[in-house]
């Protein structure tokens, strides 16, 4: 009777054990963010002032919306950190659209709307390029992106003469000063990106399509969908949240400064995945990318704020990147088994 007894026991505890574990897996790179945010507050109080919460929204605003073209693609590859949908050239892109930006108002004396113009086309041919790589030629998306990143980053170097280039052209100094009911403008220009780019994917039929090529391929081939065509769509996309991008880095660093895509490209990872964590199904998505780019911002203004070396910010988004994107495989891991 004890066998039975313990027995039985074991059996009840097991599937309690498996819901602590996988909410620890889903819910774990969220639970250390807070942990962290929350010492980093105690030892630096004014990261909740007024001043610097702003600050943080400000900053995370091209944050945000570079990170929402990631998603977008991951929405459409699917969210498989190995196989899925990635975009590692979105920050390269972004950083192309300002130095296309800075370029042409600085040193062509273009006006705005030219250069917003030639900055878009940019972006929107690298978006155009990964989408060949991927659905026509048929590389992984993690090797086409990063290839393209690279190229991008050279063609930028080549640019710009690996320079800094001031800008102040009034409506870029209108975007970075002013606001409405004391809402900055970038942080307002982000939030109507995220509400365009939500109805978008999670409220339109296109948005419905995409998802479902990205979560089964059969089924969206028996449906009748093109997948090829969709994901090509989501690069197409990534390239276009880039050259939105680009107007805000002009605006918050007055120009461009050599190497912004780099501090980019670790943002970007760090948000668009950790913001699975604020989804029910713990999947990537517009609105979750966007608050992950909140909380990214605040834990690089709370790293700066208790004088740690920019050294060590970007070493701790590392650390931070690899527990997201473990905890990821692990979730998809323990899917399928």
């Amino acid at each position: 009777m004890s066998n039975k007894s313990s027995l039985r026991q074991t059996t009840n505890t097991r599937p309690r054990f498996d819901r602590v574990v996988n909410s620890l897996v889903r819910r774990g790179p969220l639970i250390i963010f807070g942990v962290l945010l929350v010492g980093l507050a105690w030892q630096a109080p004014m990261l909740l002032s007024p001043l610097s919460i702003q600050s943080s929204l400000i900053q995370a605003s091209p944050i945000a919306i570079v990170a929402i073209g990631l998603a977008i693609v991951v929405i459409g590859g699917g969210d498989d950190v190995v196989v899925g949908g990635i975009d590692l050239s979105i920050p390269a892109s972004a950083a192309l659209a300002t130095a296309v930006i800075s370029d042409q108002l600085t040193n062509r004396g273009a006006s705005f709307l030219y250069a917003l113009a030639l900055a878009f086309v940019a972006a929107v041919i690298v978006g155009l390029v990964n989408a060949i790589l991927i659905t026509v030629i048929g590389l992984t998306p993690i090797l086409a992106t990063l290839a393209t990143y690279s190229s991008v980053a050279g063609v930028i170097r080549v640019l710009t003469t690996n320079r800094r280039i001031n800008v102040d052209h009034p409506v870029i100094l209108f975007i970075r000063d002013e606001s409405f009911a004391g809402i900055p403008l970038p942080v307002i220009f982000m939030l109507v990106v995220v509400g365009l780019f939500t109805f978008l994917i999670h409220n339109t039929r296109y948005g419905r399509r995409l998802r479902t090529v990205g979560g089964n391929v059969d089924a969206a081939l028996s449906s009748g969908l093109n997948p090829n065509r969709l994901v090509a769509s989501s690069f197409v996309l990534a390239g276009v949240t880039a050259a939105i991008a680009g107007i805000l880095l002009v605006a918050r660093g007055s120009g461009l400064s050599p190497g912004i895509e780099e501090r980019l490209l670790v943002d970007m990872v760090l948000a668009g995945f950790v913001g699975a964590a604020f989804s029910a199904r713990n999947v990537v998505t517009v609105p979750g990318a966007a608050m992950g780019a909140v909380l990214v911002a605040f834990l690089s203004n709370g790293l700066i704020l208790n004088r740690v070396d920019n050294s060590w910010v970007d070493g701790w988004k590392g650390v931070l990147i690899l527990i997201v994107v473990t905890a990821a495989a692990l979730q998809t891991r323990r899917a399928r088994s």
